[in-house]
C-alpha cells in the first residue's frame, strides 16, 4: 500500500513488524471495540485523573488501533475517515506512541476483566510496546533493565560473585540465628525435589526473603537447591513487548534446571516471575518442559496442609490485608491459594474491596518502577490504590509479588499511611515453630549478655543527596545505628567533605546539581587519600547507572534504587561495610 506522505525508517519497520506480529487474540481485541465505555471507569488512570480523556483504555487503544485499521483491516483501507483509520510517518509521532504504551497503562488488564467484548488492551498494548523497542524507542530504564538482563543474565545487574556471597552470608544468618551448622543453603546440587529460582530484588534489596525461604525448606525436610547462574525467574520482556528477551530469559532458567535434574522448578513469590515463567516462557522460548513449575505460596500451602511444618498464627497479630498481584491475580487465577495461606498463619486478616480478579493494581507494574520519567503520573494515579489500602485499617498489606512490594512501599511513603509491606514467606517463617534442640534447667544461672555497641558505632558516613527528605531519612537511620553523619547537596560538597572527614562510606545519589555524580565518583576513586572509603549508589535515577559503571575505575560496592527503607538500607551497609549480623 502506497503513501503520499514519507515515512521514516523507524517508523516504516514499525510498521512492516506490526503485520509479523498480529494473531487471532490481538486482531479480535483491535476489531471489538464498540466504545460503550464500561472500560472507563475500571482504570486507575482514569479514576485518578477524570478530566483526562487521553487516559481512558479505550482512546489508548485507538492509538494503536488505528494503524491496523489503515494498513491491516479492510476498512481502513475502504472507508478511512469512517472508521478513525490512521498511520504514523515520523520519528516524533513513535515518540508519543512510546508516552501512551509506557506511560499511561500498566498492562494491568483490570479493563479486560470488565470488557463485554472481550477486548485485550494489555495484550496488544504490550504488541506495540514490543513494536517500539525494536526500533529503539522506549522509556530509558526499559533499555537499562533490559540490558542487564541481556548481558548479565538477571534485570538487575547482579553480578555471579555478588549473588554466591549473599547466598554464603544468609546461611551464615541462619546458622547463627537458629544455632545450627546444618542450615544450608544448597546451590549446584543435582537429582533434588526443588530447584528454587528468585527475583533479583530479593538478592539487591530484600536477602532476608532468601532466609526465610531457606529455614522453610530446612524445616519441611525438602530436597532442594538454587542454581550458581541463570537464577532470575523474572523476565522484562513481559514487560518491554520483546518476545526475543523473553524467550531467551526463559530459556536459560529451564535449561538450568533440567541441567541440574531437579523434578520441580518452584518460583519465588512474583506476580511477573510467575506468569512469564509457568505461562508464557515455554511460548517465547518454544521450549518443551520436562518438570513442574509452582509458585513457592502453593510449596508453602502444600507444606502446612501436610504437616511438614507447623506454624502458630499468633506470631502474626497485626490487622492485615492482602493485595492481588495483577498477574498473578487476573492473568494466573492464582488468589485462593494465598488466602488460604495467609490465614493459616495470620489472625487478623481483612478483605480490602475491590479485591481478586478485580483488585486495583499496585501502579508499580508493567515494568513502571522503571520509568522514572512516569513517576509523577505514577504516584499520582496511586491515590485510587492508598484510598483502597487506607481504608481496610489494617496495618500490614501482604502481597505475593515483589514488584507490588516497591510499588506499594512506594505509594505507602507518598500518601504517609500507617502501613508496612511484606511477603507470605516472611509471614510463614516467622510462624514457623521449630522444635528446641536442648532444654535449659530452671535451676541454671542465666547470665545477662553485655549490651552491643550500635551496628555503626565508630563509623563516619557521607550522604550525597539534594532531596532534604532523602538527606533526613539515611541521616536518622545511620545516625541511630551509632554513626557520625555529614550531609552533602552536591557533589562539590561531597568531595570536600570526604577529603576533610574521611569517613567509612559515602552515599551517593546520581541527579544532583554541580559536578556530574560519574566524575565525583571517579575522582574519589583515583584519590590516594581516600582509597578506603566505600560508596554505595542511591539513587532514584537507575538509567543513569551508566555515568559510574562505564568508568574504567573499580565499580561501587553498593547500590540501592529509591525509594529505601531502614531495613534494605542497613542490610546493604552491613554488607558494604563487612559488618555480620551480630555487629550491634
Amino acid at each position: 500500500m502506497s503513501e503520499s506522505k514519507p515515512r521514516s525508517y523507524k517508523a516504516q519497520k514499525v510498521l512492516e513488524r506490526m503485520g509479523k506480529k498480529l494473531n487471532r487474540q490481538i486482531a479480535g481485541s483491535m476489531v471489538a471495540c464498540v466504545h460503550c465505555g464500561m472500560c472507563t471507569d475500571s482504570c486507575h488512570y482514569v479514576l485518578a485523573n477524570p478530566d483526562d480523556p487521553t487516559y481512558a483504555p479505550a482512546y489508548k487503544g485507538d492509538k494503536i488501533r488505528k494503524l491496523f485499521k489503515r494498513h491491516f483491516d479492510w476498512t481502513g483501507r475502504v472507508l478511512p475517515w469512517w472508521v478513525k483509520a490512521g498511520s504514523v510517518f515520523t520519528d516524533e509521532e513513535l515518540e508519543e506512541l512510546k508516552d501512551t504504551v509506557f506511560g499511561k497503562c500498566t498492562n494491568c488488564r483490570r479493563c479486560s476483566m470488565n470488557c463485554p467484548m472481550g477486548v485485550d488492551l494489555a495484550t496488544f498494548n504490550r504488541m506495540a510496546r514490543g513494536l517500539l523497542v525494536s526500533v529503539g524507542v522506549m522509556p530509558e530504564g526499559v533499555s537499562v533493565v533490559s540490558k542487564d538482563q541481556w548481558e548479565l543474565g538477571n534485570q538487575m545487574g547482579v553480578l555471579k560473585e555478588d549473588y554466591l556471597e549473599t547466598l554464603e552470608w544468609m546461611e551464615e544468618e541462619l546458622q547463627d540465628d537458629l544455632d545450627d551448622p546444618n542450615i544450608k543453603i544448597p546451590v549446584d546440587e543435582t537429582d533434588c525435589e526443588v530447584v528454587y529460582s528468585i527475583n533479583p530484588r530479593e538478592v539487591k534489596y530484600d536477602p532476608r526473603s532468601i532466609a526465610d525461604a531457606a529455614k522453610i525448606f530446612h524445616f519441611a525436610g525438602e530436597s532442594w537447591t538454587m542454581p550458581s547462574e541463570c537464577w532470575d525467574m523474572t523476565n522484562f520482556g513481559l514487560f518491554s513487548g520483546d518476545d526475543d528477551l523473553g524467550g531467551s530469559v526463559a530459556r536459560r532458567l529451564y535449561e538450568k534446571a533440567e541441567d541440574l535434574r531437579g523434578k520441580k522448578l518452584v518460583i519465588s513469590e512474583c506476580g511477573h516471575g510467575y506468569r512469564s515463567t509457568r505461562c508464557e516462557g515455554p511460548n517465547w522460548g518454544q521450549y518443551d518442559v520436562p518438570f513442574e513449575m509452582e509458585s513457592s505460596v502453593l510449596t508453602m500451602l502444600r507444606y502446612v496442609k501436610e504437616g511438614r511444618i507447623k506454624v502458630d498464627k499468633t506470631r502474626n497479630t497485626e490487622p492485615m490485608t492482602f493485595h492481588d498481584s495483577c498477574n498473578n491475580a487476573r492473568s494466573c487465577g492464582l488468589t485462593e491459594e494465598p488466602r488460604e495461606l495467609l490465614n493459616l498463619v495470620a489472625t487478623d486478616f481483612r478483605e480490602m474491596y475491590p479485591n481478586r480478579a478485580e483488585n486495583y493494581c499496585c501502579t508499580g507494574g508493567g515494568g513502571a518502577m522503571s520509568m522514572s520519567e512516569y513517576t509523577p503520573r505514577r504516584l499520582k494515579s496511586a491515590k485510587i490504590k492508598a484510598d483502597q489500602l487506607k481504608a481496610t485499617g489494617a496495618k500490614v498489606v501482604v502481597t505475593s509479588c515483589h514488584n507490588c512490594v516497591d510499588g506499594l512501599a512506594d505509594l505507602i511513603r507518598h500518601y504517609e499511611l500507617d502501613m508496612e509491606v511484606t511477603q507470605l514467606v516472611n509471614l510463614v517463617a516467622k510462624a514457623l515453630v521449630v522444635d528446641e534442640k536442648v532444654s535449659v534447667p530452671a535451676e541454671a544461672p542465666v547470665e545477662v549478655a553485655p549490651e552491643k555497641a550500635p551496628a555503626l558505632a565508630g563509623r563516619t558516613i557521607v550522604v550525597a543527596d539534594d532531596e532534604p527528605d532523602q538527606v533526613l531519612l539515611l541521616s536518622t537511620v545511620f545516625e541511630d545505628h551509632g554513626a557520625t553523619v555529614f550531609a552533602a547537596t552536591n557533589g562539590d560538597e561531597a568531595l570536600e567533605l570526604a577529603r576533610a572527614h574521611k569517613p567509612d562510606l559515602l552515599t551517593l545519589d546520581l541527579a544532583m546539581p554541580g559536578k556530574e555524580a560519574g566524575e565525583v565518583f571517579e575522582m574519589i576513586r583515583k584519590d590516594p587519600e581516600l582509597d578506603h572509603l566505600k560508596v554505595c549508589i542511591v539513587t532514584g535515577r537507575p538509567e543513569l547507572r551508566k555515568t559510574i559503571y562505564d568508568r574504567s575505575v573499580a565499580p561501587p560496592e553498593g547500590y540501592l534504587d529509591k525509594p529505601v527503607t531502614e531495613e534494605s538500607l542497613m542490610l546493604n551497609v552491613r554488607k558494604v561495610l563487612e559488618l555480620s549480623h551480630d555487629d550491634g
